[in-house]
């Protein structure tokens, strides 16, 4: 296969329709939106939600609640998953991400004392739950707060 005989797949490429290109074309004149109304006009349609005047039901069901938009997303990972790093290792948040334990770090890292440790390590984060830290040293690592 050469450069130049590369084609797209059948059917992944689609003509646009030229529309308004006189009657032979099967969408001239009206094209395609027919005759008068609200939606033959230019710029013409309602707005998504819009129920024909009817009150709409974003704005019949009840409202609850708010959002805070201070709150911090805190990124929890458990204990056992730390064993996947070798003995003596500094665990941060930027290796969690490296070896692909967590996807991003958010507002901080927030280690959890589900399961056991076996190696000693060292590890920062943004905070640790009584147990997870109680672990950490007993299997002879620091728990660091960042």
């Amino acid at each position: 296969m050469k450069l130049h005989e590369l084609k797209p797949a059948e059917g992944s490429r689609h003509t646009r329709t030229r529309v308004g290109r006189g009657p032979g074309s099967g969408l001239g004149k009206t094209s395609g939106r027919g005759h008068k109304g609200q939606k033959a006009r230019s710029g013409g349609g309602v707005r998504p939600g819009f129920e024909g005047g009817q009150m709409p039901l974003y704005r019949r069901i009840p409202k609850r609640g708010f959002t805070n938009i201070f709150k911090k997303e805190i990124v929890n990972i458990n204990l056992d998953v730390l064993n996947s790093f070798e003995n003596g290792t500094v665990v941060t948040p930027e290796l969690l991400v490296e070896a692909g334990i967590i996807n991003n770090v958010k507002d901080g890292l927030k280690v959890l004392g589900n399961g056991s440790l076996e190696k000693s390590l060292t590890v920062k984060a943004h905070g640790f739950s009584k147990a997870a830290a109680e672990k950490i040293e007993m299997a002879g690592g620091k728990a660091e707060v960042i």
